[in-house]
């Protein structure tokens, strides 16, 4: 651990930057009215689970660790992409993904909802995403609007075939047998599954920010590191945790026959991966002119967690 931030002050900031975000984001969720009221309440229930928001905080703090003008303009996207990380799960925890009964100690939107409507919350979340990102060029700034442009081309390449969907494809196709599993295979599928949103939402904030390419292209380093650890570190889990810690089944990896970091490397190599995973993604953040203790101190939450 590097950061010189307390853990007392960390976890009192992160409940405040989080209960801004659940803000943020209901102020462009839809009002649960209409024909379609049950799929409104469904993406509702969907988006309403919590989690570390984990996504659109990162997306902030690198928004921070380059501008210090009106934050407001992220806004959309920080809704944004966690919409389209809030249906993906809704649509992996489907029987013919997952099949997960919990999420985050809840009842997975399929289970209340039924496998219809957990489906179609999953596609309402993505359309709205897509509209909420579009927001982003709602300004007669031509600048703010050329970066929109750009971070909305990052955004939906990161979350398509070629990046999230690319990523839960290729799991899919291992977990079923058709691609024979490998270390390479296994990078691919958490390079893009996982990874890529994350990557997402820090190269938004450095493109929103202003930031240059060569800046942009660290932070599109560090959050793969992020993404690699993170998911590493959630193999880890699912053999060492339990359900009051992480809110959701443990071992289901294993029965699953999933192709994880723990089962091509076993548990101690993946844990040296993590622990070199993340050192250098604090390196390259620590190497910006300004310094965010804030984010440095959640990589290390997120990277080292136990939930």
């Amino acid at each position: 651990m590097v950061s010189g931030m307390s853990e007392i002050d960390f976890k009192t900031e992160l409940k405040q930057r989080t209960r801004k975000i659940d803000d943020i984001i209901a102020g462009f969720m839809p009002e649960e009215e209409g024909y379609q009221k049950v799929l409104y309440q469904a993406m509702n229930y969907s988006i309403a689970a919590g989690g570390k928001r984990i996504r659109p905080i990162l997306l902030w703090e690198v928004y921070r660790l380059f501008s210090d003008t009106d934050e407001a303009v992220i806004y959309p996207l920080m809704a944004a992409v966690e919409m389209i990380h809030t249906y993906s799960l809704a649509h992996d925890d489907l029987p013919a993904m997952d099949d997960d009964e919990y999420r985050r100690g809840r009842k997975t939107t399929h289970i209340v909802y039924g496998e219809a409507m957990a489906i179609l919350a999953g596609d309402g979340l993505l359309n709205l995403a897509i509209e909420t990102a579009l927001k982003v060029l709602n300004t007669e700034d031509i600048e703010i609007m050329a970066r929109g442009a750009k971070a909305l081309r990052v955004l939906f390449d990161k979350a398509g075939s070629k990046g999230m969907i690319g990523g839960q494809t290729a799991d899919i196709l291992a977990e079923t047998g058709t691609l024979t599993p490998t270390t390479e295979l296994l990078y691919f599928i958490h390079a893009h599954k996982t990874a890529a949103l994350i990557q997402a939402a820090m190269m938004l904030g450095g493109i929103l920010a202003g930031a240059d390419e060569k800046c942009c292209e660290k932070l599109e380093k560090a959050a793969y590191n992020i993404g690699i650890a993170f998911q590493f570190q959630d193999d880890i889990l699912d053999i060492t945790g339990s359900f009051a810690e992480l809110g959701k089944p443990v071992g289901s990896d294993n029965e699953n026959q999933k192709l994880t970091s723990v089962s091509l490397k076993g548990l101690e190599e993946a844990k040296a991966e993590v622990a070199v995973l993340s050192r250098e993604a604090i390196e390259i953040l620590s190497s910006f002119p300004r310094k965010n203790e804030f984010l440095i101190k959640l990589v290390e939450s997120l990277i080292y967690r136990s939930r």
